[in-house]
């Protein structure tokens, strides 16, 4: 029968370097045949939207690896440097308006590998 469910298996899943699950890792180890390199975080991407709202425009920042309180800091401080209103929604920063430049500028200056996505 095919209902099994798999209890052990001999493919590690494990970082190399703190010995978690890949998904959970903090360090950012992987092997590479046999040698450890570091992942490369996952881009920021920074969109405008106005599906779904009316004609409205909207700028907004995803693949933010922080945690709910962070990011509703992070969205307060970049409301406040547009001067417009915003939420935070499923992992997702939304401000209102067209601001991709002003915002790709600020992330610039405390992440890495911040992308502008869309046209």
């Amino acid at each position: 029968m095919s209902n099994s469910r798999l209890v052990f298996s001999t493919e590690s899943s494990a970082c190399p370097g703190c010995h978690k699950l890949l998904r959970k890792c903090k360090c950012r180890l992987v092997q590479d045949n046999g040698n450890p390199r570091q992942i490369v975080d996952p881009p920021i991407r920074v969109s405008r939207e106005s599906k779904g709202r009316k004609g409205k425009g909207v700028t907004l920042v995803s693949g933010l690896e922080l945690k709910e309180a962070e990011l509703k800091t992070l969205a307060k401080k970049l409301k406040t440097l547009c001067g417009s209103g915003g939420t935070v929604k499923n992992g997702v920063i939304e401000i209102q308006g067209d601001h991709r430049d002003q915002i790709t500028q600020e992330l610039d200056k405390h992440f890495t590998n911040v992308k502008l996505s869309g046209g």
